[in-house]
């Protein structure tokens, strides 16, 4: 049986997306985030959803403050090699203002057949706006209502389960701007959930993008269970560099420092009365954003908030 080194990182709700790519592209088989937030939302979501949502949370399973990242790698002899690089990635955040918290590296060695497992006590599915619930693969999970919108995940691939505070400010951007037949582009990817959400809510067809090689392998594979591969054109690309195609809407979810290098490019690539969705923002960035949308030509029609997360809502017009 093979044997697999579970790293954990723990750190600030701040770095989660940054330290959860720093660990897939060291080549992680899959991440978990503990989140000692979750244990509040699920509280909040009880009230607000009802049980049928939810798996009941084990407060033991959860950090006292801040977030644990989990990733898992094979044991052979690059281990030693890998988790140093992952010092350094992680090092380097502090060079743009990325509190880590504690920082903290541990490892831990666990069997294939309990890391498989694993998944399944973190991931149920979960209502994340009046239209998309978002659900893993292995449930047999039927809508309640005609207008519901099931999107099936595998968090197995290293992309986390959709239901990251960001992913659903931006869901809910989308459910609320989106008109039937629009055409999107989803800036970096990820998982795909965007893209297949905006295909859900009535886009005619979505451009998603993604640097990284394996965002744009899984969020191939996402389009094709969820039955969305005909309208999703999934590419690897930097950003919005080379691409000509005009959109009603650009969804961007990743850090605010990676949105400030294209406001331009999707100023340019939208059309009169398009939105631009940021989210990604923690909430001590978010003047910085907002203030060079403004200066770019955007006016903001709504901010959002959730716990410490921003998303704008700014239109060409």
């Amino acid at each position: 049986m093979t044997k697999w080194a579970e790293v954990s990182v723990h750190t600030t709700q701040e770095a989660i997306e940054a330290v959860a790519n720093i660990l897939h592209e060291a080549g992680a088989s899959g991440v978990v985030i503990e989140d000692a937030e979750d244990l509040q939302r699920q509280a909040w979501q009880k009230q607000a959803e009802g049980e049928q949502y939810l798996v009941e949370l084990n407060p033991e399973d959860y950090p006292e403050e801040g977030v644990i990242l989990k990733a898992y790698f094979p044991m052979n002899s690059f281990l030693g090699e890998t988790v140093e690089e992952i010092k350094t990635a992680l090092n380097s955040l502090l060079l743009h203002d990325i509190k880590l918290g504690r920082g903290t590296i541990t490892l831990t060695e666990v069997h294939e057949e309990d890391w498989a497992h694993a998944w399944k006590k973190y991931y149920k599915p979960v209502r994340i706006s009046d239209k998309i619930t978002i659900t893993p693969t292995w449930e047999d999970y039927q809508p309640e209502t005609e207008e519901e919108q099931v999107i099936e995940l595998d968090p197995g691939m290293a992309f986390g389960t959709g239901t990251h505070p960001t992913t659903v400010l931006c869901i809910r951007a989308l459910e609320k701007y989106l008109h039937h037949g629009d055409q999107v582009i989803d800036v970096g990817c990820g998982s795909g959930v965007l893209s297949i959400a905006a295909v859900k809510l009535g886009a005619e067809q979505v451009l998603a993008l993604d640097i990284d090689e394996l965002a744009v392998k899984v969020s191939r594979e996402n389009v094709k269970v969820n039955g969305v591969a005909s309208q999703v054109k999934v590419k690897q690309n930097n950003l919005l560099d080379h691409i000509d195609q005009v959109a009603d809407i650009i969804v961007a979810n990743i850090l605010a420092e990676v949105i400030l290098r294209f406001i331009t490019d999707a100023y340019d690539r939208l059309r009169r009365g398009g939105y631009f969705i940021t989210s990604g923002i923690i909430s001590q960035k978010k003047q910085e954003v907002e203030e060079a949308l403004v200066s770019h030509g955007f006016t903001i029609v709504e901010t959002v908030f959730m716990e410490d997360w921003v998303a704008f809502i700014a239109k060409k017009e």
